[in-house]
């Protein structure tokens, strides 16, 4: 951003193919914004990907541990011999080749990351949600609630359990950013079903889940 350096898009400076991020999400470094990709996502090397969605504000320091960062623990050591090549790579490819995986890591959209927010492999993050600063977030973390601590633990849910469903509904992160830009007052500080509404009114409320 042209007034705020420190502040990044991060879909145009994400290349990695497991790495994929959505539009307007941005992260905020006072020193190595665009250096994100490597930086703050770490130990990235299997095939887990991480996926974050729209317009997420991601705080200095926000940080993604990938699965290649686990260690076995089947055995008596958990040192990774085969990372270093040679014979013990030889001797024991099956045993890390047989190690399950965490899976994806998954953002969804609107999620507020605060400074210094850890998020550990194979998390799926719900819409809506906010990540404390400081958090280290090891299980799933549902759509508009409230998390800090570490390990994370849900502080309070941001709406009750059928507003939650309504705003999942319009989704306004899905507009078109012409209706984004048109509702903009109704999306920072309106009502749940004003978004509803006009999600309704231009045919993008999805149906209610059965």
């Amino acid at each position: 951003m042209a007034d705020h350096p420190r502040v990044v898009l991060l879909k145009p400076l994400v290349d990695a193919p497991n790495i994929e991020v959505g539009d307007y999400t941005y992260y905020d470094d006072p020193e190595r914004a665009t250096e994100f990709q490597t930086r703050n996502v770490l130990y990235s090397y299997g095939q887990e990907r991480l996926v974050i969605g729209k317009y997420c504000a991601l705080g200095t320091g926000t940080t993604f541990i990938m699965a290649g960062a686990n260690h076995l623990t089947k055995g008596p050591s958990t040192f990774p011999f085969t990372i270093f090549g040679g014979a013990w790579a030889e001797k024991t490819a099956d045993i890390m080749a047989a190690a399950p995986s965490k899976g994806d890591t998954v953002v969804g959209n609107d999620v507020w990351f605060g400074c210094g927010a850890t998020v550990m492999p194979g998390v799926t993050i719900g819409d809506g949600a906010i990540i404390a600063t400081g958090a280290v977030v090891t299980s799933n973390v549902a759509p508009y609630t409230v998390v800090g601590g570490n390990p994370a633990q849900a502080v309070r849910q941001r709406y009750p359990d059928d507003k939650i469903e309504l705003l999942l509904r319009a989704a306004w992160w899905d507009w078109p950013v012409e209706l984004v830009t048109e509702h903009v007052r109704e999306i920072m500080a309106g009502k749940v079903k004003q978004l509803a509404d006009i999600a309704e009114e231009n045919g993008l409320l999805k149906p209610k889940p059965r």
